[in-house]
């Protein structure tokens, strides 16, 4: 171990213990994560990616607006960056899934077309499906329904 690190560690402590805290960190934060972005996904409506009223931000304060827009431009960003860091290769979690969290929720441009675009990914769809029926959920409807009735011409 180089001499740096072993310095910094407390009294007592080797390579053994920081692999084990290490370990231990990766698998909880991915628990974590997993338990997080599955929650929040089995609470979207079915029809959030077809229906505009499902995406619509509840009216509020113009002051409670400002800070909830700002926070969740944060929690977004953060997210898609601990997404970024679990798709990596050794890094257990849920990276895909937590980029889709962090793209939801950051107010950009082209937005909803980015969402759908990254859910439609077969291996993701299949995932947030699978999330969303452990849930007692619905999966998500990527096209609006068609209508029973059409008007003869």
């Amino acid at each position: 171990m180089p001499e740096w690190l072993s310095s910094r560690l407390p009294d007592g402590w080797n390579g053994w213990h920081l692999a084990a805290l290490s370990v231990g960190l990766a698998v909880s934060m991915a628990a974590i994560s997993l338990v997080i972005v599955g929650y929040v996904l089995a609470r979207l409506p079915a029809d959030y990616f077809v229906n505009p009223e499902a995406r619509r931000p509840i009216d509020r304060h113009p002051v409670l607006k400002v800070l909830a827009t700002l926070t969740r431009n944060v929690l977004g960003y953060f997210l898609i960056a601990l997404g970024i860091v679990l798709s990596l290769p050794g890094v257990p979690g849920q990276g895909l899934l937590t980029v889709l969290m962090g793209v939801m929720c950051i107010d950009f441009p082209g937005k909803h077309r980015c969402e759908k675009w990254l859910v439609t990914r077969r291996v993701i769809l299949g995932a947030v499906n699978r999330l969303r029926a452990r849930a007692g959920q619905p999966p998500f409807q990527l096209e609006a329904p068609s209508s029973k009735f059409q008007v003869p011409s």
